[in-house]
């Protein structure tokens, strides 16, 4: 008889333990979120506001062969091509009869897929209608990711430029032909960029 109260004890003691097990592991702090390394090539149509002024920008990034390409409609102006290559040559250039067009040479090249590295997390935040978790890079970005899909939101610039993505097409790839600068490019003199 003396071992169904011992018996009865232990496994009150295994509960109280399993318990107690449960309790501390759901208190140890949770670990900060990541943002989602971009994938390698994507295409997402944006929605950039700064102050009003309205554009809409047709993005596709391709980390594979070293290029980046916005093609920028303003609202009610005229369509704009940023060309950019991995080795920091930009072609800013319209197609229209004005045929401008201005090289830039920067230091460094397009954002690698990775570039949120080190992002200072800053919690999260409503957005659009997503929950979004937010990341502040250098103070020059502040960088919005939905919670579910870890596909990018919205950015802000520390100018105040927003960027609101509406789609978002992850794999997707602009026909090489499109990538090609104009002629006139290759004739306009190289500025160079600090």
């Amino acid at each position: 008889m003396v071992l169904k109260p011992i018996h009865s004890f232990i496994v009150i003691l295994l509960l109280v333990l399993s318990v107690g097990d449960k309790i501390s592991a759901g208190t140890e702090p949770e670990k900060e979120p990541v943002p989602a390394v971009w994938p390698e090539q994507f295409h997402a149509l944006m929605l950039m506001n700064k102050s009003g002024s309205l554009e809409i920008v047709d993005l596709w990034y391709d980390w594979v062969n070293g290029r980046n390409f916005n093609i920028i409609q303003k609202q009610l102006g005229k369509l704009t091509y940023d060309l950019e290559w991995n080795n920091g040559t930009s072609f800013y250039y319209t197609l229209d009869a004005s045929k401008t067009c201005r090289t830039v040479h920067f230091e460094v090249g397009i954002l690698r897929p990775n570039w949120l590295d080190g992002a200072k997390y800053m919690g999260q935040r409503h957005v659009n209608g997503f929950l979004c978790n937010v990341w502040e890079k250098v103070e020059f970005l502040w960088y919005y990711e939905d919670v579910v899909t870890k596909r990018p939101v919205q950015w802000i610039f520390y100018t105040g430029r927003e960027a609101h993505v509406m789609t978002f097409e992850v794999g997707a790839v602009l026909e090489d032909e499109k990538w090609q600068a104009p002629v006139y490019c290759f004739h306009n003199e190289k500025k160079e960029v600090q």
